[in-house]
């Protein structure tokens, strides 16, 4: 089997300052997702499901929560070759600096991963949302006697300046790579993305940050060609493209990179639509996480619409739209939930722990009754008291206070945060 040539290495991702605050104290990878995942577990499932089962995770920046749920996750039978192991940034005699960027990562671990039998290095970011079999990629690079692939997918005039921009030729060989380009060079780098795409006015190919290197040349060029190269898309592709056969392998499914709040919100309450972008209910794509003993989830009087409501929540609300509830999430009786992200608890207060708490003024974990919430993002272990109203919007101003964020009209809860009875922000 082709898929097993192939090392995966996922890069765990930078400080993660746009996705602030939900990056305060953890990476961008281990941020939860869909209500119980965390973001690693995308391109983990994704190799899983291309047969890929040979994995490294790269992590640096605020590490400690994305390795505690790789080793809690990923475990493999003792009768499989496969596994998902930790590399995390490190000194040694050879190397006194920490990661520097994507290739220097990648430029640092091979050690590691050079006494693995492989022939192909699948690279993968950690923060993505998409589904996709590596193993046709796979395929397409070698039929096409590629050194690099590039996994690629057309986007529209307004995002092409955040990503790496390419053309390729009729052989879907790169020809030229630009880097982020100014908004005003954007003519001169349209693509024939098919006729489908350039119906939605997705006239660009950007780069998704997903690579194929045969085992050799990647060696080659961390090592010796571009040693001091830090970063793949900056510099390691743009000078291949010139010496090396670089292919393109235009991806048309659904993909969006977590790169902001925003973002990382409307990805989230996309999955609430009635036919979302992206499918969790997908036999063949299956989303792999954590296997926790949860009870089920608890409602009573509560209307749902259009909401997604992970295991051991306890829901007393009046009314929850288009939101994500997540795992042993509490919202009290009263409350309206609408266009909100509930990223939910990691424990249960006890009845005494309840007890003393209130006894102190402290609210109970989770939302208390008659609350009204509106595009926000409720982060982890949050306490909201009674009575509490917040609304997000563009009428509110980006602004960063000890409770919470405002970013693009979206109001964020930050971690652990205590909102009091009767707070108000609209």
């Amino acid at each position: 089997m082709i898929s097993k040539q192939v090392v995966a290495m996922i890069l765990g991702g930078g400080a993660g300052s746009r996705l602030y605050p939900l990056t305060a104290s953890r990476s961008k990878p281990a941020v939860p997702i869909a209500g119980k995942y965390r973001l690693v577990d995308i391109p983990i499932s994704n190799c899983i499901n291309s047969n890929i089962n040979r994995m490294f995770v790269l992590t640096q920046y605020n590490s400690a929560s994305l390795n505690k749920h790789i080793k809690n996750t990923y475990q493999f039978s003792g009768f499989s070759s496969g596994f998902v192991d930790i590399l995390a940034a490190e000194q040694t005699p050879d190397s006194l600096g920490w990661f520097q960027g994507t290739a220097d990562a990648v430029r640092q671990s091979l050690k590691h991963i050079d006494k693995n039998d492989f022939e192909y290095v699948l690279i993968l970011s950690g923060d993505q949302l998409y589904q996709m079999d590596f193993g046709d990629m796979i395929k397409n690079h070698i039929k096409c006697g590629a050194d690099i692939s590039i996994a690629s997918i057309p986007v529209g005039e307004r995002e092409a300046p955040e990503f790496g921009i390419l053309k390729s030729d009729n052989e879907n060989c790169i020809t030229s790579f630009i880097e982020k380009p100014a908004k005003e060079l954007l003519p001169l780098w349209t693509s024939n993305t098919g006729d489908e795409m350039q119906q939605q006015g997705r006239h660009y190919l950007a780069s998704m940050g997903i690579y194929i290197f045969n085992r050799k040349l990647l060696f080659s060029l961390l090592e010796n060609e571009k040693k001091d190269a830090t970063d793949f898309g900056k510099e390691i592709i743009p000078d291949a493209i010139n010496k090396y056969k670089v292919v393109s392998y235009q991806y048309d499914g659904y993909w969006t990179d977590i790169g902001n709040i925003y973002s990382f919100f409307e990805a989230n309450l996309a999955l609430t639509l009635d036919i979302p972008p992206f499918n969790l209910f997908d036999n063949q794509k299956m989303v792999y996480s954590r296997a926790r003993m949860l009870p089920p989830s608890k409602i009573s009087g509560t209307t749902l619409e259009q909401t997604i409501l992970a295991e051991g929540a306890i829901i007393h609300a009046q009314r929850i739209t288009n939101s994500v509830i997540g795992i042993r999430s509490r919202i009290g009786s009263g409350s309206n939930i609408q266009s909100c992200y509930i990223m939910g608890n990691d424990f249960y207060e006890t009845i005494e722990e309840i007890a003393h708490n209130l006894l102190r003024g402290i609210p109970k974990l989770g939302i208390g009754d008659n609350c009204n919430l509106t595009n926000v993002i409720v982060d982890k272990d949050c306490r909201i008291g009674d009575n509490v109203t917040i609304k997000g919007g563009n009428h509110l101003e980006d602004s960063d206070h000890s409770l919470l964020a405002i970013k693009d009209g979206i109001v964020v809860i930050k971690k652990g945060a205590i909102i009091p009875d009767g707070f108000e922000l609209k």
